[in-house]
């Protein structure tokens, strides 16, 4: 039996409630907004419950809930629409590539500046604004090593400094509470990782204190007789027919999670990786990517003695567990750490289980 513990990439496992939603959007929707007849209008239905089900899990208002095709889209539009017009942005140094490529490219090209802070504090974050500084964007929990950063403490600082705050949920929504109450101004996510949708989905939120100008330009089912976007969302956002066998699947996804329980999620994907940590950090030979002192999301990142994480990943594979291996998308946290070849990340979900991942220890042990 094959077990995935690669879940910070995509949960998998689905849910059946998720499976069910995919098969009868297929089976019964049409494009939403693109008519009146019957088969749009269920569409139509389908994708403003949708908006309710997250603005309510989020703390959004249903109007400014982007659907996008993935957490890096809802980063691109977030990050290009604030900081496309100039200014200085701060970042952390435990940002994934969805944020760094985007920000790079427009300094590259002149249209904005920016700063890392290497740690994610509120302090280090403070000395870098400039009088030109418009933005910080922070991921909430870092998707290496899964340390989680002082959000709400940097949402305060943009509030008293009249930033935008932008932050990465992508490996902390659905296991942390996570909401734009918290002073967050946008938030980007994944539909796919821990909101168990399907591949291909995402969101932005946003409270509406700083517009966000449109990145595409296209079809939205509104205004079409004007010759740019409407001015309004999350039509402005939401350019081209949307995926809605995606947005059936965040929305039955979402419906999964708060049923369960987003502390009770976090309790036993923790306690998981507690164990883990203990077993593996007992091993001569393995070293364990956690600093005291730090609060963790349920993902662990190691290496088995001077091996290629590659190599390890491969090992682990041919003894029927899938993790992932390499740098994660997120070059800056391995620089940091000193791990420029990557890590063997260990990323369970709701479904895993404890005796899968004592096992797991057992085959590091053996190769250790």
């Amino acid at each position: 039996m094959t077990v995935n513990f690669d879940n910070a990439a995509t949960t998998y496992p689905k849910p059946p409630e998720v499976r069910q939603a995919v098969a009868e959007a297929v089976a019964n929707y049409g494009s939403a907004g693109r008519g009146s007849h019957p088969i749009a209008m269920r569409g139509s239905e389908l994708l403003y419950s949708a908006r309710e089900e997250a603005g309510t899990f989020f703390g959004a208002e249903p109007e400014h809930v982007v659907f996008t095709s993935n957490c890096t889209h809802a980063l691109n539009l977030a990050i290009q629409g604030i900081m496309g017009s100039g200014g200085h942005v701060i970042v952390s140094g435990l940002e994934h590539n969805a944020v760094m490529r985007p920000i790079y490219a427009l300094a590259k090209a002149g249209s904005c500046r920016y700063s890392i802070a290497d740690v994610p504090d509120p302090e280090h974050f403070a000395k870098l604004i400039r009088p030109d500084t418009k933005a910080i964007v922070c991921t909430l929990c870092s998707n290496v090593t899964g340390e989680i950063t002082p959000w709400r403490d940097i949402a305060a600082l943009c509030r008293d400094k009249g930033l935008c705050f932008i932050a990465d949920g992508a490996q902390a929504c659905g296991v942390l509470d996570v909401s734009l109450h918290d002073g967050i101004n946008i938030l980007c996510t994944a539909g796919h990782k821990g909101l168990y949708g399907i591949t291909g989905t995402g969101l932005l939120l946003t409270d509406g204190a700083f517009e966000i100008p449109p990145l595409m330009q296209g079809g939205s089912g509104s205004m079409s007789n004007l010759p740019e976007m409407p001015p309004f969302l999350p039509d402005a956002l939401e350019a081209g027919t949307l995926g809605l066998v995606g947005v059936a699947s965040v929305r039955a996804g979402i419906r999964f999670v708060r049923k369960r329980g987003v502390d009770a999620i976090r309790r036993h994907e923790t306690a998981l990786c507690d164990e883990v940590v203990q077993r593996l950090s007992e091993m001569p030979g393995v070293t364990v990517y956690r600093r005291e002192g730090r609060s963790y999301a349920p993902i662990v990142s190691f290496n088995v003695r001077e091996l290629p994480s590659e190599e390890t990943a491969e090992y682990l594979a041919e003894q029927g567990f899938c993790l992932r291996a390499g740098l994660h998308c997120a070059p800056l946290v391995h620089h940091r750490m000193g791990t420029e070849e990557g890590t063997v990340r260990f990323a369970p979900s709701v479904f895993s289980r404890m005796q899968d991942a004592v096992r797991l220890c057992g085959a590091v042990g053996r190769l250790a």
